[in-house]
C-alpha cells in the first residue's frame, strides 16, 4: 500500500467489491456501473485488469503519493523560506509577481498560491456575497480619471503615524497617474495631484470622486451635494472644463477601492522590506520603482487607441488650482485670509485701495497674491510679506479649447 494515499485504496477495494457482486450475479453490470458512477464501458476495463492482475491494477495511479509530476520538495521548501524570511505579509499574487520578476520563477501563479494555503502562510479569501453588475471600462485614455485618498498606516516601521495616500487612476488603462502620501486629504494635496496630471497628461474629460469635504458641499443636506455651495475644487474643475461626477456609495468606486485595497496589500509590505521609514523616501520609492512595476502588472490596453486628454496649452494653473476669496480692503490698505495679513503698496493712479472688493489667492507653493480684476496688486509669501514691487496683470485663467 505505500505509494498510494489511503483514498486511494478505498476506492479501489470499493470497485473490488462492486465487481464481485456483479460477477456473483447479485446485480447487473448496468446497475455495477451506476453504483461506481462510470460507463458500462468503463466498468468492462475494470473488470478484465482486476481479472488479470487482481485489485492492484485497480488502483487509481494518479493518487500516488508523491505525484510522478510533483514539485521536488527541496525546490518548494525554498520559495516557502523566501516568503517566510523576505515577503512575509505579500499576498500570493503580489509574491508570485516579485519572485517572475526578481527571483526567476517559472511556476504558475495557481501553484505557489496553493503551495502557501497549505503551509498557513497566506490564508483563502471568502466568496463575495453580493452580486453587482460590471460597469464597462472607458474606451480612451483620459476620458474619465479616478481620484481617491487612502488613510492608512502605510509605513509600517512608523506603526504609530498615519498617512493618506492620493492617487489618481485612468479607468481605460487602469494605470496609476499620480500616487503620493501626504499628511492629509486636503484641498492643496488633491489640487497638487490634479496639477501634476495635467502638466504630464493633459485636461482630461471628466473626474470621479466620492463626496470628501473637499470635493463637495453637504452640510445641512443629509448627504446630497449643494450646487449653491462650490467647493474650491469645485470651481477649478469648471473653469477647467472637467465633468465633475460625483459617486453615492462605495460601490460606485469600486475600481478606486480596489486599487486602494490592492495599494495598501502590496505598498506597505514593499515600504517594509526597503526600510523605509519616512513620508519622502516613501514618495521616492512610488515615484523611482513602485508605480512602473505596477502598471505593467497591472495596466491594460484602451478600447480606444486615441487620447482623450487635452493638451493644457499656455493655461496658467496657478491662478486656477488654490484657495481664493473675496475681500474688502481695509482701511489701512490690507486684506485677512485665515491670520495672513498683507499689506498692499500704494497704486498708481490711485490714494487709497482702502473699499476696494479684491481677490485673495493663497497658490500651492504658499505663496499669495492679491488681484483687483485683471490687475495684480501684490504678491506675498506664506506670512504676508510682499514678495515683488512691480504691478503685473493677473495671467489668463481659461481652459484649453
Amino acid at each position: 500500500m505505500s505509494g498510494y494515499s489511503p483514498a486511494a485504496w478505498e476506492r479501489a477495494m470499493r470497485v473490488r467489491d462492486v465487481i464481485l457482486q456483479a460477477i456473483a450475479g447479485k446485480m447487473t453490470w448496468l446497475q455495477a456501473a451506476d453504483v461506481l458512477g462510470m460507463s458500462p464501458r468503463t466498468l468492462r476495463r475494470w473488470r478484465r485488469k482486476f481479472q488479470e492482475h487482481g485489485i492492484d491494477r485497480l488502483v487509481d495511479r494518479r493518487r500516488q503519493r508523491p505525484s510522478a509530476r510533483a514539485i521536488p520538495e527541496a525546490e518548494l521548501r525554498r520559495w516557502l523560506r523566501l516568503y517566510r524570511d523576505r515577503y512575509c505579509g505579500y499576498n500570493a499574487r503580489h509574491f508570485w509577481a516579485t519572485c517572475r520578476r526578481e527571483h526567476g520563477l517559472t511556476w504558475s501563479y495557481t501553484l505557489l498560491r496553493t503551495a502557501l494555503q497549505a503551509a498557513g502562510l497566506v490564508r483563502k479569501h471568502r466568496p463575495r456575497g453580493r452580486h453587482f453588475r460590471r460597469r464597462e471600462p472607458r474606451a480612451c485614455c483620459g476620458e474619465l480619471l479616478h481620484l481617491d485618498g487612502s488613510r492608512h498606516r502605510w509605513l509600517e516601521r512608523c506603526p504609530e503615524d498615519y498617512q493618506h495616500l492620493i492617487v489618481v487612476v485612468d479607468d481605460a488603462t487602469r494605470q496609476i497617474l499620480y500616487a503620493r502620501l501626504e499628511g492629509g486629504e486636503s484641498s492643496p494635496a488633491v489640487m497638487r495631484a490634479l496639477a501634476a496630471v495635467l502638466r504630464t497628461h493633459g485636461i482630461p474629460q471628466a473626474l470621479y470622486t466620492d463626496r470628501a469635504s473637499w470635493a463637495a458641499c453637504t452640510r445641512g443636506s443629509e448627504g446630497r451635494p449643494r450646487d449653491d455651495r462650490p467647493t474650491k475644487m469645485q470651481r477649478a474643475l469648471k473653469r477647467l472644463g472637467i465633468e465633475h461626477i460625483l459617486a453615492f456609495s462605495p460601490q460606485a468606486r469600486g475600481r478606486g477601492e480596489r486599487v486602494n485595497r490592492t495599494l495598501q496589500d502590496r505598498l506597505v509590505n514593499e515600504l517594509r522590506i526597503h526600510g523605509i521609514r519616512s513620508v519622502p523616501a516613501a514618495n521616492r520609492y512610488l515615484e523611482q520603482h513602485f508605480l512602473a512595476a505596477y502598471n505593467a502588472e497591472f495596466g491594460r490596453v484602451p478600447g480606444d487607441p486615441a487620447s482623450a486628454f487635452v493638451p493644457l496649452g499656455s493655461v496658467d494653473l496657478e491662478p486656477i488650482l488654490c484657495h481664493e476669496e473675496e475681500r474688502v480692503v481695509a482701511n489701512d490698505n490690507t486684506v485677512h485670509l485665515d491670520g495672513v495679513r498683507p499689506q498692499i503698496d500704494k497704486q498708481p493712479g490711485r490714494v487709497t485701495c482702502a473699499g476696494l472688493t479684491v481677490t485673495v489667492r493663497r497658490h500651492l507653493d504658499g505663496t499669495h497674491t492679491v488681484t483687483w480684476g485683471k490687475r495684480r496688486l501684490g504678491r506675498y509669501d506664506d506670512r504676508g510679506r510682499r514678495l515683488e514691487n512691480a504691478v503685473a496683470p493677473t495671467p489668463s485663467t481659461g481652459a484649453a479649447a
